[in-house]
């Protein structure tokens, strides 16, 4: 079997890196394209994944609707080459790729506001996978699992962490600390949507710091820290879970990493302009559960940001919410995984079979 698979961000790349790992390991032809954005091909190269980039994008909006032309014609010319049996992804790029192969296509979304992806891809996919969550209706190939497409890597039975990365971050086995996320808002699924503001990142930077280290990851790297009390977050990206995880406190105006830190058992605070009465319905499943604070007004982010920070106790409570919430959620991985190893089902798999092909023998 040749199987293709797209990262066009670095979290598909960690959403699909333990499927390739078992169907390498079964002596199946894999190849990952990828497109060249963040933090993406370190993660290949880190997790020793066989890819073709088939093109570049940096964190600008133009950036993207600039190259989109040229990403097309690579892709295509490089997936005709390579003639897959099945196409896993996550929007257009896999979908029409599968539409000039004639090849099966499976897509993995899980954010509502990308109405435009969503509407140029069902078109061409065999079976397309949400969150139990998703809040929308994407037709007759549409199936939901019980999990979030963080499952595929978080789930207790795939993740444990690679690394004590207390060390490698120069923090003490005691010491508080907390990590801060800034997103660049530059992809399609973010036209119209914003974060904190530059007054209000230095803000709570500075605010925070006061009770514990912190760390900046800052995707478009816009955060001066001359004159903060803050460091760069600079550990290899593979790590960023494991930093996570030890955290105290995660605050964060970006999505995918405030779903990974409350599913690491983290306390984390999201907060940017999709946040209302028509969230994301992951953000809203982590809320009912108590995994998550999505925060729209940002004098309310400070002030649960310093009683989280001052709290040596609230680690531990999220942490036994989290072991309680995860115990009936779905790994990701074995579902994908299962699909890839009998693509003839795809196109006539059902709710009730998707649990069925888990608990079978693989082909």
């Amino acid at each position: 079997m040749r199987y293709l698979f797209f990262t066009n961000t670095p979290a598909h790349v960690h959403l699909y890196r333990n499927t390739v790992e078992e169907l390498r390991a079964q002596d199946h032809e894999v190849l990952v394209l990828a497109r060249d954005y963040g933090c993406t091909i370190d993660l290949l190269e880190y997790f020793g994944m066989p890819y073709d980039v088939y093109g570049a994008c940096d964190t600008t909006k133009v950036s993207f609707f600039r190259e989109l032309p040229s990403h097309y014609l690579s892709i295509f010319r490089k997936a005709i080459r390579y003639q897959p049996s099945l196409i896993f992804g996550i929007g257009g790029y896999a979908a029409h790729a599968g539409f000039v192969t004639r090849s099966p296509v499976i897509l993995i979304h899980d954010s509502e506001p990308t109405t435009l992806d969503h509407k140029v891809s069902k078109p061409f996919a065999d079976l397309i996978l949400t969150p139990q969550a998703f809040q929308k209706d994407l037709g007759r190939n549409h199936r939901r699992f019980n999990g979030f497409k963080e499952t595929a890597y978080l789930h207790p039975e795939v993740y444990s962490p690679e690394d004590d990365v207390r060390p490698l971050l120069s923090v003490d086995s005691d010491e508080p600390f907390a990590i801060i996320r800034f997103n660049a808002f530059g992809s399609h699924h973010d036209v119209g949507h914003a974060g904190f503001t530059p007054t209000e990142r230095r803000q709570l930077i500075e605010k925070l710091s006061e009770e514990v280290t912190v760390f900046v990851s800052d995707e478009g790297g816009a955060v001066d820290f001359v004159d903060l009390d803050a460091r760069p977050f600079n550990l290899h990206p593979a790590l960023l879970h494991d930093a996570l995880r030890e955290a105290r406190l995660v605050v964060s105006d970006s999505q995918t990493i405030a779903t990974e830190a409350a599913l690491l058992g983290t306390p984390i605070i999201r907060s940017n302009s999709f946040v209302g009465d028509d969230d994301m319905g992951n953000f809203v499943e982590l809320a009912e559960h108590e995994l998550i604070q999505n925060v729209g007004e940002f004098d309310e982010v400070l002030d649960l940001s310093m009683t989280y920070a001052r709290d040596p106790e609230v680690k531990s409570e999220w942490e036994r919410r989290r072991r309680d919430y995860m115990s009936d959620l779905v790994n990701l991985t074995d579902l994908i995984t299962s699909l890839a190893f009998k693509p003839e089902s795809v196109r006539r798999t059902d709710t009730v079979s998707l649990t069925r092909l888990m608990q079978e023998e693989p082909l």
